[in-house]
């Protein structure tokens, strides 16, 4: 390994090349997981409701396993199971002309689009950090938040079975003696920091409005991103989250005419501004203390 990693450095662009194409394929599972994940979870609630109302009944057949790896994936129209050569990422969709081989329905754009982001994410991820232990912790880290903000953007929730092991992750990557992004004691704080604070928001903003403004699962996700990135950039992704929903918000509200009683989930937000802050926290908070003239 030590070996290999000059010449991985001397070849950029075989590098960054590989990482696009490692990030089309973790998208196209990633495309499996925002589908399905919410599907396991409204299934396992319904379960267990049935259970805690005695409606279950042991004579009833067996639920066909439905889980990230079975059944293989189907078209949502006709039913036609996907072969390999058709699920390709964005190869296929193109050679289909983004229509379902078997009834010619439209496949949703969103495929292709998460498919290219996680590609384009995970070559920039790696030409910012390098091939390197930082690089493919922060590759996990994009990963996930992608599936995270669209899952919230289309229901609405933050699954435990994401953010949960996301702070385990997080404080495990930053263990001493090699932190990889900051200081063990700073991502502890920043674990607690970061769920305390949202937690204290949503409590306040209730009181005040009888409304809650968040769910739990954004205290968690903040959380996550305390115990990853330390408690230090806690308030510049918050920043971040806030001043981009707001003026997503507004512009939805004035341009688009939606409902502005309508929630907006926050969680696609503060992943956002989370893996700018990965990348560029550091940049962005010295040049905000030099254009305020304070001296670092």
């Amino acid at each position: 390994m030590s070996s290999l990693r000059p010449w991985l450095e001397q070849n950029t662009a075989f590098v960054l090349f590989a990482a696009g194409l490692l990030g089309l394929v973790v998208g196209s599972f990633l495309n499996v997981v925002i589908h399905r994940l919410p599907q396991m979870l409204e299934r396992a609630w319904a379960r267990q409701y049935s259970e805690f109302a005695g409606q279950h009944d042991e004579t009833d057949p067996p639920e066909q396993a439905f889980n990230l790896v079975t059944p293989r994936s189907r078209c949502p129209h006709c039913g036609h199971t996907i072969t390999a050569l058709q699920n390709i990422p964005l190869v296929s969709f193109l050679l289909l002309r983004g229509k379902c081989a078997a009834c010619g329905q439209s496949i949703s754009w969103r495929y292709p689009i998460v498919e290219l982001l996680t590609g384009v994410l995970s070559a920039i991820v790696i030409w910012h950090f390098g091939p390197s232990a930082a690089g493919f912790a922060a590759l996990a880290l994009t990963w996930t938040l992608i599936a995270l903000a669209v899952i919230d953007f289309d229901k609405q929730i933050l699954p435990d079975a994401l953010t949960l092991p996301l702070i385990w992750v997080g404080l495990l990557v930053n263990l001493y003696p090699n932190p990889l992004f900051t200081p063990l004691r700073s991502a502890v704080i920043g674990a607690v920091a970061g769920y305390l604070s949202l937690w204290a928001v949503f409590h306040i903003f209730r009181l005040l409005t009888g409304k809650e403004g968040m769910g739990y699962g954004d205290f968690k996700l903040f959380a996550a991103f305390g115990a990853w990135l330390g408690w230090q950039d806690l308030p510049l992704i918050i920043l971040l989250a806030s001043l981009v929903g707001a003026v997503t918000g507004i512009t939805a509200i004035i341009v688009l005419g939606r409902d502005r009683h309508l929630p907006i989930p926050f969680g696609p937000f503060l992943c956002a501004a989370a893996w700018i802050a990965l990348l560029y926290g550091n940049d962005i908070t010295r040049f905000y203390l030099k254009f305020a003239r304070i001296s670092v």
